[in-house]
């Protein structure tokens, strides 16, 4: 029996069962639950919901550090500004203690040089900026694995899937039927939505955090330029 037979004789098996049982399958409240759908998943089901937690985690966390973030530094620079034409370095350390955000971080680091080349102050300022870019990047590769990674997992469970289901067909003698099909098939369904929606919620997360990352890090350059020119001003 060719494999194009196989796939006829199962076509066939499925349109023959009862259309009144069907609908009274469906027409039952609370017949297929999320708890049965994820048992008819398989194992494949246990690292895809591992993966989606992980993924909703991620993405929330990192959305409250950059919320917290994300600030508008022109007040900030205009309060420095002020603060150090007026000599009073204490008060604008302070300050940016006080803001505690990247740019503010880098601005102190600054700050504590002044009296230094300028050049010393610059490299201290670049250091601080690329330890703050480390810290605020952290845990997006990781989301960005779980995209790629959720509709593998999908996949992965719709081969199995199949393969449980010409297994069962291969062992059974004479007519195929369909419940006898529906466990592998039943995998190979569940699994490959379940790895879709990990991946699509992964996925859109990343990009959204990366266009908020793009944001303060345009902050932090802006932050870090506007500071040196204001140190180059005459007295």
């Amino acid at each position: 029996m060719t494999f194009d037979l196989i796939l006829s004789d199962i076509l066939i098996q499925i349109s023959a069962a009862p259309v009144e049982s069907a609908i009274a399958s469906a027409s039952t409240p609370g017949s297929v639950t999320i708890i049965d759908l994820f048992m008819k998943g398989g194992l494949v089901m246990i690292p895809i919901t591992l993966l989606s937690f992980i993924a909703v985690y991620l993405i929330i966390e990192r959305i409250l550090v950059f919320k917290k973030m994300d600030k508008d530094p022109v007040p900030f620079l205009d309060k420095i500004q002020t603060m150090i034409i007026q000599g009073d370095l204490k008060s604008a350390r302070a300050h940016c203690e006080q803001v505690n955000t990247p740019f503010a971080r880098m601005i102190d680091r600054g700050l504590s040089k002044i009296g230094t080349p300028l050049s010393n102050i610059e490299a201290s300022i670049e250091n601080v900026g690329k330890v703050e870019l480390y810290n605020l990047e952290k845990n997006l590769s990781t989301l960005a694995t779980i995209s790629g990674l959720g509709p593998m997992l999908g996949f992965l469970g719709t081969v199995t899937g199949m393969v449980q289901a010409f297994i069962a067909m291969a062992q059974e003698e004479g007519t195929i039927s369909p419940k006898l099909l529906s466990s592998g098939i039943y995998e190979a369904m569940v699994t490959t939505i379940a790895g879709l929606i990990v991946g699509i919620i992964a996925y859109v997360g990343y990009n959204y955090l990366v266009t908020k990352l793009s944001k303060i890090v345009h902050q932090m350059e802006y932050a870090s330029v506007e500071f040196l020119e204001l140190l180059q001003q005459p007295k």
